[in-house]
Order: C-alpha cells, then structure tokens, then sequence
C-alpha cells in the first residue's frame, strides 16, 4: 500500500512541470555544492576568485545591450570565471559562478519565481565551472559550458517567460530564439577573447602564484 502511495505521489509530480524542474535544480545545486566542499582554500585563491568576480562584474555592468526581461549581452564578463575553472578546475568554477550569479542578481534583478530565480541567476553560472573539464581544450570548454548555461536559461524561458511571446509563437520557440540568440553572441565574444589570451602564460603566472 505504501508502495503504491509512494508511486502515485512521483506520478503526480511529473505532471507539473515546474515541480520537475525544481526539483532538477535542486538537486543540481545540493550537488554542486557538496563538491565545492572539495576545494582548498588559501589566501591567494580566495583573493583569485575575489579578483575574478570583480572583473566580471565590471563587464557586466559596461554591457553591450540589455533584453528587457533580464540577461545582456556583455564585453566577455564570463571570461574571468571560465579561466579560473581552467586554471583551478570544475569546482572553483561552479563556486567562482555561484557568487558571479548572486552577484547579478542583486545588481541586475528579474524575479517571476523561486524556480526561475534559481534557473536564471545560481545555475546558470555555475553551469560554467563545466569549462574546468576540458582544460586542455580551451575552445571547446567555452563552447560546452555556454551551452549549459544557455540549458538553464531555456528552461526558465519555457516555463516563466512564454506570456512574452509574440501571439502564435510557442514558448520553446520563443526562449530558444531569444537565449539562443543573445547567447550565441555573448558566447562568441567570450571565444574570441579566449583564442586571444596566452593561455598558458597566464596559467603558469597564477598556478605559480598560488605554490
């Protein structure tokens, strides 16, 4: 009977989309931070992320254009937290993008919903620490983690924004053409920026540091 009761109450939890996602992302974040407890501190890396939150948040806030239920196309503001994850791997990244998003959303705030709050700001940014996988592939550590973040970013489109789509458009066509779009740029920007940069030079000069 408890069997039964237990299968009837996960059957109606998948009919509501949202409780789906909420869960998804909770269990994302609990996750997440279960493996950022990994991570060493010590003076210089503590003042690194410092460092790299306020570089990002300073091209953050000289953005190239805002849309107008949130999110901006900017001048690379998630470089500084791509380099950390591949200097230092996935954890210091998923830490250095959870404050950046805390960060933003204070400073740039658009809240329908807990659930969209947590799909728009923490996990989105955190989903950048993903880069600290492929350290040996820059571009494709960029690459892979814009495209989670513009998973989470998707997900909120669809289940919070779709009253802003045009009349006939459908809310996945309108959250993927919008991230898509607006992300795509950003992403290109910030791909540009890490093709350019000596990569390795900049990593001996912080590993270096940090010993």
């Amino acid at each position: 009977m408890e069997d039964f009761s237990l299968a009837k109450s996960i059957m109606e939890v998948l009919k509501h989309p949202l409780s789906i996602a909420a869960l998804i992302g909770l269990v994302a974040l609990i996750v997440v931070l279960i493996r950022i407890r990994k991570i060493k501190f010590d003076t210089r890396l503590i003042a690194q992320i410092g460092i790299a939150l306020t570089l990002a948040t300073v091209l953050k806030i000289f953005r190239i254009y805002h849309l107008p239920q949130g999110g901006s196309i900017t001048l690379g503001s998630m470089v500084p937290i791509l380099l950390l994850a591949f200097f230092y791997g996935p954890e210091v990244g998923y830490l250095t993008g959870f404050l950046y998003g805390i960060i933003t959303l204070i400073l740039d705030p658009f809240i329908l919903h807990p659930v969209q709050v947590l799909f728009d700001y923490p996990l989105p940014f955190i989903a950048l620490g993903v880069a600290g996988y492929f350290k040996d592939k820059k571009i494709l550590g960029t690459v892979a983690a814009i495209f989670m973040r513009f998973l989470c970013h998707f997900i909120s489109g669809v289940a919070f924004f779709g009253s802003y789509a045009p009349k006939g458009m459908s809310p996945v066509v309108y959250s993927l053409t919008l991230n898509g779009v607006f992300l795509a740029i950003e992403g290109a920007i910030c791909v540009v920026i890490i093709a350019m940069l000596p990569m390795d030079r900049l990593k001996n000069m912080v590993l270096r540091r940090s010993n």
